[in-house]
């Protein structure tokens, strides 16, 4: 039994050789680390069981000697007066108390730690911790999440309930911390103090660790009232605390010099604001992204859904769906965005998730600079290619979505699978290369990327929606389903409205499939406009 599993885990040890990092970054991949724990679990059932085995016979032996040297003491020369006695009594401590010291000092645990050694090769490691930290606040930003909400685990789409404990919370609120981000940290600080003020215990995190930690950072949030609150607080709990003693002193006197620029802006006329939310970053349209990933602020108005049909589509009579077309459904019209339901059946999907898997590498963006690929903090995936040549399947998909664009797939990118991590997303971008990008897809040589063929294969309850934050639309997953679109207009120049990002995961395992369709080949499948947009 312990070899098969020594088996298991040298199999499962050569899969992850090359992939194991950034485990948070795909949900499909996390999947093999539950089975790893259930393996783990099992080995350590096996050494319970035999230290249990072993303390048994121990116990058995101390009680067989204990009925046997109660009974010998009551008249110790008369018990030894048998030579059978003797010789039993001269044996048991030359040769048995030996045997037994042998049992008392065997350990049972060998195998388990060995088990647990090889398998901590492919544990998370920090990086992991903090990636996934960073995702839960993530997704509490995006959509509006109080930490209450998140701490019990009552995720809207969600049917399942996983709840945070005190130690959690602190963690997440460390995280924050060690980026530098106030904001969060003050958020989950917050909600372990009170979890704590509700009676649930912890054995590594008081509440003194806690208001340490919050009043430093609502401090450096501008909030000085809040942090002397914070650091009374804690000194009623700890009055010896050497640092919030002189925090106390130090944030009185900065509240009183805070008072007295206070009153002599307002004598003045003037007010001071204090930014007490989330600070700014990189991305200019984060608020409109966030927004339209919640499903607010959608530019579907009355006018343009009456301009958006649902069709049965055969491509100007195709032979393969003259019989039977596929069913096309309007998502917007300018730019126009198309679904195709039922494009993918769910056996072809397996196969193409089958195929992927055990390839699903850290998704990488094209870096304009040096116009290679390279991983990014704001694409949380892992993803694989496929060609043609791999699989049936893949073939057969390339070729339908030939037959249904009516576009040469022959230049086209090989089939990316892409499996979305906790909270997986990737922020605004486009998909063509634009014109400070002058060397992207040189390397290939067919042209920039006319079209995009997204393929969802995997519904998701909740979050990990396509939006485009130009024309704020939003198409949501739908398993078996494919969106089309064009980023170039006729005239070759870059559609600008195109540009888009795929929202965090809130709940679930997102898998999606991209075919990225380059010019070359189109010259005669679609004619170049005259004008630039046309």
């Amino acid at each position: 039994m312990m070899f098969c599993r020594c088996c298991f885990v040298l199999i499962l040890l050569f899969t992850w050789s090359s992939a194991h990092n950034d485990f948070f970054t795909s949900i499909g991949q996390m999947t093999d680390l539950l089975f790893m724990e259930k393996d783990l679990v099992s080995s350590l059932k096996d050494y319970i069981r035999a230290e249990e085995h072993k303390l048994e016979q121990i116990k058995k032996w101390a009680d067989r000697l204990d009925v046997l040297s109660s009974a010998a003491t009551q008249d110790p020369e008369g018990f030894l007066g048998h030579p059978v006695n003797a010789f039993k009594l001269i044996k048991r401590l030359n040769t048995e108390w030996r045997e037994l010291e042998s049992l008392v000092l065997t350990d049972m645990s060998d195998a388990f730690i060995s088990n647990l050694t090889i398998q901590r090769q492919n544990f998370p490691n920090d990086d992991d911790q903090t990636g996934a930290a960073k995702a839960l606040m993530r997704l509490q930003d995006t959509y509006q999440l109080d930490t209450n909400i998140i701490s019990t685990g009552e995720l809207p789409g969600s049917s399942s309930v996983a709840s945070l404990t005190v130690d959690d919370c602190y963690d997440l609120g460390k995280v924050a911390y060690s980026e530098a981000d106030y904001y969060h940290t003050k958020l989950w600080m917050v909600q372990a103090l009170k979890q704590l003020d509700q009676g649930e215990t912890s054995g590594l995190v008081d509440a003194v660790t806690v208001l340490d930690y919050l009043s430093y950072s609502v401090y450096q949030q501008g909030q000085l009232e809040r942090a002397l609150g914070f650091t009374k607080r804690l000194l009623e709990l700890d009055p010896t605390h050497q640092r919030a003693n002189g925090n106390l002193k130090y944030f009185e006197y900065q509240l009183s010099k805070q008072k007295k620029a206070e009153a002599t802006e307002e004598a003045e006329g003037r007010h001071r604001t204090v930014s007490r939310g989330r600070p700014d970053d990189y991305l200019p349209e984060r608020r409109k992204y966030e927004q339209l990933c919640r499903g607010d602020g959608i530019r579907m108005t009355p006018r343009r859904q009456s301009r958006l049909f649902c069709r049965y589509y055969d491509n100007n009579r195709h032979p393969r769906y003259v019989i039977g077309p596929v069913r096309q459904e309007d998502e917007w019209d300018h730019p126009r965005i198309v679904r195709y339901h039922n494009i993918v059946s769910d056996k072809e999907m397996e196969k193409v998730k089958e195929l992927a898997k055990p390839r699903l590498r850290r998704a990488t963006v094209h870096d304009p600079q040096t116009g290679k690929l390279t991983t990014a903090h704001y694409r949380v995936s892992k993803s694989a290619w496929l060609g043609a040549f791999e699989h049936p399947v893949v073939d057969k998909i390339n070729q339908r979505i030939e037959d249904i664009t009516g576009l040469d797939v022959t230049t086209a990118e090989d089939l990316q699978v892409a499996n979305y991590g906790v909270g997986g997303q990737y922020e605004p971008h486009f998909d063509f290369g634009r014109k400070d990008e002058p060397d992207a897809f040189e390397e290939l040589g067919t042209g920039n990327r006319i079209a995009t063929w997204l393929l969802y294969m995997s519904d998701v309850p909740a979050g990990g929606a396509t939006v485009f934050t130009d024309i704020r639309a939003a198409v949501w997953p739908k398993k078996g389903t494919a969106v089309f679109w064009y980023n170039l207009y006729p005239s070759g120049e870059g559609d600008y409205r195109t540009r888009h990002a795929a929202c965090p995961v809130l709940v679930g395992n997102k898998w999606v499939s991209n075919k990225w369709i380059h010019e070359r080949g189109q010259e005669f499948r679609r004619r170049c406009g005259l004008q630039e947009t046309d």
